[in-house]
């Protein structure tokens, strides 16, 4: 996965069985819930507290040294501490899945799709469980297709178990299909982005995995595209230029969130979801949006798991659309309170009252002339009115929107050496509504950048044994900052209608294109289909000379 730091724990037990445990991972809840079935402890008897955590990706959503460290504490009276090396990262806590996938697709000389197969191969290590199923429902999702069938093998092999990466099993599908589209369309000398418009999935579209789109932005992904000046620039020699489209399917689920509002009217949110990208900002802005206070009068903080309800892992793109629909929920619970509060002070009825600009305010001609009250009035007088006030909401949320993305990648082939280099990129993305467009932003970048990697660089090398060969920075290379342009970004906003701001997760579709957008570059610019992955030197310079060979 790439993740700096390394899965690291530290456990203590007491004499009445009681646990903590603190951890880097990406769902506390899931650890206590996992460790309490493992060590046959009752769930409450184990409180676990996310730490601060160092990327995960996917990788930390899985329980590995946890219940080691708790049984050590039992059995030693002592507190535990364990922590993996590099070596021990990259060996054993699970590679993506290696795949091989043949697609077949019809395509008429104008450029219109009438059929797609897909026969998809996900390697799922010692133990069944690759993400196939996702692969074989995302690979055709961007478009409208009458015609459309995918088979899915889970391959179990005499390696690591693979385990979760952004966007599990979409980017490999993506790679296929989206390289199938492209040739075609180099075939019939047809523009591939207007093959992809011609074709492109839209509001009332039935998906290729079976659910009607409601409102969605690929095509206004697609137009961005077609119209920013990275489509029309000139290229050079030993350059091309590739596109492709991505989607991911975003989650919801349990989500519980506590807001409480102090004496001096200062906010606190309490949120259960490890903060992967920015969450807790996201959550902040929302919760302050909501109750129409400053910023910086919120704080998000993240409760333990003996603190608030069950709350599912940090991972499919779900923490701001799911977390942030409890947190306004929350707000909103606040607010109703605030206003019961100062209709008790006013001596009017309840629905005489309304919230507005951060105030309760007189709503309606027979409800009197009062001034309004804040919340900070209204928190200094609580406990003269009827205690704490606080707003709770429980979920199991519903409505994620689905994400899509055009990607466009400019690269440039040494045809000496087979290196390729990414001269610009960038990236056209539906977020629904844009929260914290800077954290947006970043999520669009990561996902690009390690798409790169995946592409150019990142593989795992097993010997004959069935040993890793490359288990360090060293040999294992991800991309680094002079490795990379400058990659910009287009926030597209079609809203979500399942949230009540129209937020869409974005964390994971920017990682579904760019294997196939640098693909369809690379075989551009060196005019040779390239169908493995990673595109490394060695592979390309073989692909030229046998090209050159004939």
């Amino acid at each position: 996965q790439g993740y700096i730091e390394p899965h690291a724990c530290l456990a203590t037990m007491g004499p009445d069985g009681k646990a903590d445990l603190w951890v880097c991972t990406q769902g506390h809840y899931m650890v206590r819930n996992t460790c309490a079935a493992i060590l046959g402890m009752e769930q409450g008897q184990l409180r676990v507290t996310a730490s601060e955590i160092g990327g995960g990706f996917g990788g930390k959503t899985v329980v590995f040294l946890e219940p080691v460290a708790l049984m050590l504490a039992r059995k030693s009276g002592r507190p535990v501490k364990m922590v993996m090396s590099r070596s021990e990262v990259l060996r054993a806590t699970g590679p993506t899945s290696s795949t091989s996938i043949d697609v077949k697709i019809g395509m008429t000389k104008e450029g219109r799709i009438t059929a797609g197969f897909a026969e998809l191969r996900y390697q799922g290590g010692a133990y069944s469980g690759s993400p196939v199923d996702m692969g074989a429902m995302s690979g055709f999702a961007p478009y409208d297709l009458e015609n459309v069938k995918t088979v899915g093998w889970d391959v179990v092999t005499n390696r690591p178990k693979a385990a979760a990466y952004r966007a599990p099993g979409a980017p490999m599908a993506a790679f296929a299909i989206e390289s199938a589209i492209d040739e075609a369309a180099k075939g019939f000398g047809l523009d591939p982005l207007e093959v992809r418009l011609m074709n492109g999935a839209d509001e009332g579209t039935k998906a290729s995995y079976g659910p009607t789109y409601p409102a969605i932005g690929l095509k206004a992904t697609l137009e961005a595209a077609k119209s920013h000046p990275h489509w029309s620039a000139p290229l050079g020699e030993n350059q091309g230029r590739g596109v492709a489209c991505g989607f991911w399917f975003n989650f919801g689920g349990d989500t519980c969130v506590s807001l409480n509002i102090t004496p001096d009217g200062t906010v606190t949110v309490s949120e259960g979801n490890p903060d992967i990208g920015g969450s807790r900002a996201s959550m902040t802005m929302m919760a302050a949006e909501e109750l129409g206070i400053p910023y910086d009068q919120v704080r998000t903080i993240i409760a333990d798991t003996g603190s608030l309800g069950q709350n599912e892992v940090t991972d499919g793109s779900r923490v701001t659309f799911a977390v942030g629909l409890a947190t306004i929920k929350a707000a909103r619970a606040a607010k109703t309170e605030m206003c019961r509060r100062a209709a008790m002070v006013w001596g009017i009825d309840e629905d005489a009252v309304e919230w507005e600009d951060g105030a309760a305010r007189p709503a309606g001609p027979n409800a009197g002339k009062f001034p309004p009250m804040t919340l900070k009035e209204i928190a200094a007088i609580a406990s003269n009115t009827g205690g704490p006030i606080a707003g709770h909401h429980e979920v199991n949320a519903e409505g994620a929107g689905v994400s899509f993305a055009t990607h466009m990648v400019d690269v440039e082939l040494d045809p000496d050496t087979g290196s390729t280099k990414i001269l610009r990129y960038t990236v056209f993305q539906d977020a629904g509504k844009a929260v914290h467009p800077s954290y947006v932003e970043g999520q669009f970048q990561g996902g690009a950048v390690q798409g790169i990697g995946w592409a150019l660089n990142e593989e795992y090398i097993y010997g004959k044994d069935g040993i890793l060969q490359n288990a360090g920075f060293l040999d294992y290379r991800i991309p680094v900052a002079s490795d990379l342009p400058m990659i910009d970004t287009v926030i597209l906003e079609i809203p979500n209608p399942g949230h009540p701001y129209g937020v869409r997760g974005v964390g994971e579709t920017s990682i579904v294109p760019p294997l196939a957008a640098i693909a369809n570059a690379v075989s551009a610019a060196a005019g040779v289909r390239m169908t493995q992955l990673p595109m490394s030197p060695p592979r390309v310079l073989a692909a030229l000379q046998a090209q050159a060979d004939g």
